[in-house]
C-alpha cells in the first residue's frame, strides 16, 4: 500500500466515522481541532486504525501528533515496521 492509498483509506474512514467534511481534512489541519476530539474519539480512533490496517497504536504514538500529515506518516510508519 502506497502513501497515497494509505491516506486516501484513513480520509474515508474519517469522514464516516467522525461526520467531518473532507473538503477539511488537509495534510496540515489540525487533526484534533478538525476532528473535534475528545478522549474517547481517540479510543475510536485507535479501533479504526486497527480494523482497517492490522497496527496497533498507544498513548505514547500520539506524542507530537498535530497535524493530519504527523498522522498520516504515524500510520505509514507503522505499516511499514510491520511488514519488516
Amino acid at each position: 500500500m502506497n502513501k497515497e492509498e494509505i491516506i486516501a483509506k484513513i480520509n474515508v474512514f474519517l469522514v464516516d466515522e467522525f461526520e467531518v467534511d473532507n473538503d477539511d481534512i488537509e495534510p496540515d489541519a489540525n487533526l484534533k481541532d478538525t476532528l473535534g476530539l475528545d478522549s474517547l474519539d481517540y479510543v475510536d480512533l485507535v479501533v479504526s486504525i486497527e480494523s482497517n490496517f492490522g497496527v496497533k497504536l498507544v498513548e505514547a504514538d500520539f506524542v507530537g501528533i498535530a497535524t493530519f500529515q504527523n498522522f498520516y506518516d504515524l500510520i505509514e510508519a507503522k505499516l511499514k515496521a510491520k511488514a519488516v
